[in-house]
């Protein structure tokens, strides 16, 4: 019943008969201050209309923000924050340098924070680069070296010998399906007359990989992803890693993979969409369709030329170029994105679906190894 009181808000007909004290009732107020709903005259809260609120100043935010951290797990944190910005309109308050150092920095915040990069003060904006830094040291030391590991693999996989030279490379599936004429039932073995292996890895570039980032404002957790994963990919000599942003313009943030942090500050979210330029810059950076993987990671809502933008993905397609559409690079769930235009691409055979951040490194390595990756797409 206590926990019915908390989620029932306390109206008069909640039907628990429940008071609330000690930790509690704190814990009760600063969910009302969210996610209440009172009347003109401050009394309980009333179906229909928003009273909440954190007061109109950073210390009375800062408060609130150290509450919550204290009664619920950084994972609520991180909702009830994004909530408050979102309901309350924090977005003026986290300019303040004691707001930023009171929050729980998380993927959302470092896009709110990069959506404000431009209006931001001097020393409000040292503070950001802090709580973004955070965030990016924190995913890279969940997936960077997930994500260097599964490629490096894919590269060693992709390049096939018929005679291996190490028993360690020996690819054991394809040795099997080639020789199973050579099986012998009343030895119940099989002869390997064949042997196909993995080629070890050279350290010329094998393949080239274009990362194109709509930095649109739906976009911004998938614009801090691609940062990290753009950084983790350049990192590899195997790998010729390119990163572009785009909204109405677009910008190459190549030169600036060796750190992150600056390429997310690089970025301008929010504005329109013009995937066509994007599309037609990446095209002049592919001199090795082949072995070109794009990867154009957007929402597709198209406000440039759209067919001029599905003409320039058929040639890159027929040229050779490896043409992957991500519509979202987050774990924020099932996201908004134009049916038409993903349509229309698959159509040309260019798989188009949303991708969680974990799997992202898999994706990269069925891509090296130029498995089907719409069957991939279906079996995750």
């Amino acid at each position: 019943m206590r926990r019915w009181r908390l989620v029932l808000g306390g109206e008069r007909a909640d039907g628990t008969g429940v008071g609330l004290a000690g930790d509690d009732a704190r814990m009760d107020a600063a969910l009302d201050k969210l996610y209440g709903a009172g009347d003109a005259a401050g009394d309980r809260p009333r179906p229909g209309r928003r009273g909440a609120g954190l007061g109109d100043s950073a210390p009375s935010v800062a408060r609130w923000l150290g509450d919550i951290r204290a009664y619920f797990p950084s994972t609520v944190v991180q909702v009830m924050q994004k909530d408050a910005i979102e309901r309350l309109d924090l977005t003026r308050l986290l300019l303040e340098p004691e707001m930023l150092e009171a929050v729980e920095p998380d993927v959302h915040l470092v896009g709110t924070l990069l959506s404000l990069n431009k209006v931001m003060p001097d020393k409000a904006r040292e503070s950001a680069r802090a709580v973004v830094r955070k965030v990016v040291g924190e995913l890279e030391r969940r997936l960077a070296e997930r994500t260097r590991s599964a490629v490096g693999g894919a590269l060693d996989r992709s390049a096939r010998v018929l005679r291996p030279k190490r028993l360690a490379d020996v690819d054991w599936n394809r040795t099997v399906r080639a020789n199973l004429r050579h099986y012998l039932p009343e030895h119940g073995t099989l002869v390997p007359e064949r042997m196909i292996g993995y080629g070890r890895r050279r350290q010329a570039v094998q393949r080239d990989v274009v990362l194109a980032v709509d930095q649109s404002g739906s976009m911004a957790a998938s614009v801090v992803y691609a940062g990290v994963f753009g950084a983790a990919l350049a990192s590899m000599r195997s790998l010729r890693t390119s990163l572009v942003v785009f909204d109405t313009a677009v910008v190459d943030l190549t030169d600036q993979l060796h750190d992150p942090v600056e390429v997310l500050f690089g970025t301008r979210l929010g504005g329109g969409t013009d995937i066509n330029r994007a599309v037609a810059y990446c095209q002049g950076l592919i001199s090795r369709p082949g072995e070109t993987i794009l990867v154009l990671i957007s929402d597709l809502y198209e406000g440039g030329a759209r067919d001029e933008m599905l003409q320039r993905v058929a040639a890159l397609t027929a040229a050779g170029v490896q043409v992957v559409v991500l519509l979202a690079l987050s774990d924020d769930g099932a996201p908004g994105y134009d049916h038409d235009n993903a349509a229309a691409l698959a159509a040309l055979g260019v798989p188009a679906f949303a991708c969680t951040p974990d799997a992202f490194p898999d994706l990269m390595a069925a891509a090296i190894e130029r498995r089907d990756l719409k069957e991939w797409s279906e079996r995750r």
